[in-house]
């Protein structure tokens, strides 16, 4: 074939892909622009467009080719989960605490139960059952976040409730997109097979975890004097398709790995720029996706199943309702805030097309159940900003209706479970212990597979060659294996429970199991490498070395721990210090304290200390146990354990401290993760120019306290609350930096 007859081939095979891609992006682009001037989701403007462009709508130019369809989608969910990777962040996953976890879990359960009994009811088989059900588990964070803007209900304390719901869903939606794999393969439900999936993901997503955040900042920071906004998106696209890669060669989906490698660039410094950078490419083939889910929506198939629609429908509004209201309640929620929550989450989204398009992929589930849901999510994010408008009015009708004895027993309920509560000495060690146990037998076993892997292969016909591919692999596993054996952990503690007769049985068998798995794990690996006899020996050999070099191991290992803590804290550092450099007018900075139990202070109000009165420092925030008072109140008062962020200059912090001194209040040694700031903000806005302090309603509306007003070259330190605001006052607010940021915008 004559180089033009190929050239001829070839546009002939590439045209059809780019006349789809441009019919796709025209229809895209005329849908959003008309739903966005009817202010409704640009999502189901995507769904829309796709129909026009899809084979059931005849008075429009089709896609010719849906398989190039299909291949795109499938790269838009990977762009799509990593981005929303990268808006994760592990850390907020631990951060949640209880309540949000309590409350996503109990929703998720409810609705897959219930999604399975409402298809086995309308006689479906056992698999569309089961997709439906784990479909009506996941709301929709796209949204939820559309309403919440547009209603201007950020600020309020069940928003952060649902936010944290969310992250929760997030997590258990790639758990169960991997658990319907499994059921998929093997179409049926096998106990063995479910935990060996679960098992199988807990031990890759912490080795990745691990290794991710060991090795990818430590990348970006050595090459970030070559990384321009062109580098780091190539160099954080080829790291994302590498762990699609290598999730797929482990099993997985390729979107679990985009999810996991974009919540480990989430722990690193160049995370919010390389999310700004990533967002077009997102963007683009996030609409690919919603697009090619519109066109499988078939009209026919929607009136044929008009009435499934209508009961899924009904289903996902009342029982996502009931479920959350319920998750709230029993984490310890008010009334109040657990309705709140209940309303706001009664829709399905993003997820749960990816869960249809897996089922669809697989070819376990039957053509009329994609339809059904795009409908049912239609229709469920038209009602959402209606739900949240009527979710008090709902609240007082219940309060009402409810015997005034249960009303009471709910708020009693919730103010208990909301009260301080320490953990004992035994669950401190035990959860150390737990995690270092789990940890670094991952990391052995993930090296001696390795081992096993490429070591063994090219040692297998030679004595020497044994012998030295086992010394080599004990030598990486040294350190961890000493960490295994013999790392002590809650010091503290530990020895406090050693005092007690009752907790010396367990703590040895603790050590037992400690030193036994790593015994395990040595001789695992050397009975690959040499006789059963050979590897006895060499087993005591071994283990003789590690208790002899203790002090070395013991270092290597502080030193990979370091360097692995330091880029895991990394971003948070980094903010840390920026918030510090934002302080420097009036030599302001933020120091944090800790009440003793035998503290003076413990159990008064803030108001009765006058501390800002009296020592001229403001109190940012209180951190008691896993729960955060941002600009607590005059009426808030101080708990034992507290421990309290002051914000002032130099001598006013010295001050404070000796005036703490004297109540026998304790330093912390480390410092809490600060989400508080100091913000100077010049006053231009109408809304607050001619109204004194209080009535601005600054303090509700950004969550913060004004500590200070710049006025005609003059300073005003602590402001009272019937001071006029003045045009070109320079405010001095202390609090929470994204909220400050919604009421000020820079």
């Amino acid at each position: 074939m004559t180089p033009v007859e190929q050239l001829v081939d070839t546009t002939h095979h590439l045209y059809p892909l780019i006349s789809d891609l441009g019919l796709i992006l025209m229809t895209a682009g005329v849908s959003v622009l008309l739903f966005k001037k009817i202010r409704q989701p640009l999502v189901l403007g995507y769904l829309v467009a796709g129909f026009l462009a899809g084979p059931h709508f005849l008075f429009f130019p089709s896609v010719k080719e849906i398989h190039s369809v299909e291949v795109w989608a499938e790269i838009g969910v990977i762009f799509l989960l990593f981005s929303l990777g990268l808006e994760f962040s592990f850390k907020k996953l631990m951060k949640v605490g209880g309540t949000a976890s309590i409350t996503a879990i109990t929703q998720i359960v409810t609705m897959i139960f219930l999604g399975y009994l409402t298809g086995q009811w309308m006689g479906w088989s056992q698999m569309d059952s089961i997709f439906l059900g784990a479909i009506l588990s996941m709301s929709s964070t796209t949204i939820i976040l559309r309403a919440f803007d547009e209603l201007n209900v950020k600020g309020k304390k069940f928003a952060g409730i649902v936010f944290g719901a969310l992250i929760v869903e997030d997590i258990v939606a790639i758990l169960l997109m991997v658990l319907l794999s499994t059921i998929s393969v093997s179409q049926q439900f096998s106990g063995s097979e479910l935990v060996e999936s679960v098992l199988k993901l807990l031990f890759f997503l912490i080795l990745w975890f691990i290794g991710g955040i060991f090795f990818i900042p430590t990348l970006l920071k050595k090459a970030k004097n070559l990384l321009n906004e062109e580098t780091l998106l190539i160099t954080s696209l080829a790291l994302c398709l590498m762990m699609v890669i290598l999730a797929t060669k482990a099993g997985f989906s390729p979107a679990l790995g985009a999810f996991i490698m974009g919540s480990i660039i989430a722990e690193t410094t160049q995370a919010e720029r390389i999310e700004h950078l990533i967002k077009p490419v997102k963007d683009l083939f996030g609409a690919v996706f919603f697009v090619s889910v519109g066109m499988l929506i078939n009209p026919d198939a929607l009136v044929e199943y008009a009435i499934p629609v209508l009961i899924i429908t009904l289903i996902t509004i009342f029982g996502k309702t009931f479920s959350t209201t319920a998750g709230a309640l029993i984490s310890g929620q008010p009334l109040k805030q657990s309705v709140q929550s209940g309303m706001s989450l009664a829709q399905i989204g993003e997820f749960s097309f990816i869960i249809a398009t897996l089922g669809m992929t697989l070819n376990v589930t039957s053509d009329f159940l994609y339809p059904i849901v795009v409908a049912v999510s239609a229709v469920t994010t038209f009602t959402t900003p209606f739900m949240i408008k009527m979710s008090i009015p709902v609240y007082n009708k219940i309060e009402q209706l409810l015997p005034e004895k249960w009303v009471s027993n709910i708020a009693n309920y919730s103010t208990n479970s909301q009260s301080l509560k320490s953990k004992s000495n035994w669950q401190l060690v035990l959860k150390a212990q737990l995690i270092q146990i789990v940890i670094n037998s991952v990391i052995i076993i993930a090296i001696i597979l390795l081992s096993n892997r490429y070591i063994l292969p090219m040692v297998a016909d030679s004595k020497f060659g044994n012998a030295a591919g086992a010394l080599i692999t004990l030598i990486i596993l040294a350190p961890f294996l000493w960490a295994l054996s013999f790392r002590k952990l809650a010091d503290k503690a530990m020895e406090a429970l050693e005092k007690e007769r009752k907790y010396r049985g367990p703590l040895l068998m603790l050590i037992f199991i400690r030193i036994a798995l790593a015994l395990f794990f040595v001789g695992f690996l050397l009975n690959n490498f040499f006789s059963p006899i050979v590897a006895f020996i060499a087993l005591v050999v071994a283990m003789s070395v590690y208790f002899l070099l203790p002090k070395q191991l013991h270092a290597q290992y502080y030193r990979i721990e370091k360097h692995f803590l330091k880029n895991f804290h990394d971003r948070e550092i980094a903010e840390a210090q920026k918030s510090r450099n934002d302080l420097t007018p009036w030599d302001g900075h933020m120091a944090n304290f800790m009440i003793a139990k035998e503290s003076n202070l413990a159990g008064k109000k803030l108001q009765d200390l006058k501390i800002r009165e009296e020592l001229g420092v403001n109190i940012a925030f209180i951190k008691r146990g896993e729960i955060m008072i941002y600009v607590p109140t005059r009426n808030e008062r101080l708990f034992p354990g507290d421990e309290i962020c002051v914000i002032g200059s130099d001598e006013q912090v010295q001050n404070f401290k000796s005036y703490l001194d004297q109540n026998e209040i304790e330093i912390p040694k480390s410092v809490a993760d600060v989400q508080i700031v100091l913000r100077q903000i010049e006053l231009t806005d109408e809304e607050f120019i001619g109204k004194d302090i209080r009535q601005s309603q600054l303090r509700e509306k950004t969550g913060g306290l004004i500590v200070g007003i710049e006025r005609n070259g003059e300073r005003i330190l602590n402001p009272e609350s019937h001071l006029m605001l003045e045009r070109n006052d320079i405010l001095w607010i202390v609090g929470d930096k994204k909220r400050i940021a919604e009421v000020f915008p820079a």
